[in-house]
């Protein structure tokens, strides 16, 4: 079974950030190498109606655009029910944010094998078991071979 994943929209919007920090640009490195990954078939990209509508509140046509384009790549889209939204109220009461609770919670009932995020108050505070929670540089540290 292939490695599945969710982005956050903090992920796809990376492109558009200050490249001349190192972080930054890093993050936007392993941005591009993950789409490829996924257009050769090697992972499998979810995502959810969370995306998508925060997607479509961005003020950026340009930005809006581009995550789209990735988002046509999603072999899934979550939808939002009852028992997500459950969920999402309780990340919140672990310090979440309501909108990244939702993402959450989505990717959680999706069961993706990793939610990327380049938020570090996302990663720390998720308390969740089912997925691991990292930020995109270290998804590809993790994935791919060392030593070659």
């Amino acid at each position: 079974m292939r490695t599945s994943v969710y982005l956050d929209n903090s992920v796809y919007n990376r492109p558009f950030d200050d490249q001349s920090q190192p972080r930054i640009w890093l993050e936007t490195l392993s941005l591009s190498l993950i789409l490829q990954m996924i257009e050769f078939g090697n992972l499998k990209l979810v995502s959810s109606a969370m995306v998508v509508y925060e997607n479509s509140r961005s003020p950026f046509p340009d930005r809006r655009e581009w995550v789209n384009n990735c988002l046509g790549l999603a072999k899934y889209t979550k939808q939002l029910d009852e028992q997500i939204r459950a969920k999402a109220h309780d990340f919140e009461k672990e310090g979440l944010r309501a909108m990244d609770a939702l993402h959450l919670a989505c990717a959680e009932a999706a069961g993706v094998n990793y939610f990327l995020t380049c938020d570090d108050k996302v990663v720390n505070r998720y308390k969740g078991r089912k997925i691991k929670v990292i930020n995109p540089i270290e998804f590809i540290l993790i994935i791919t071979p060392q030593g070659r």
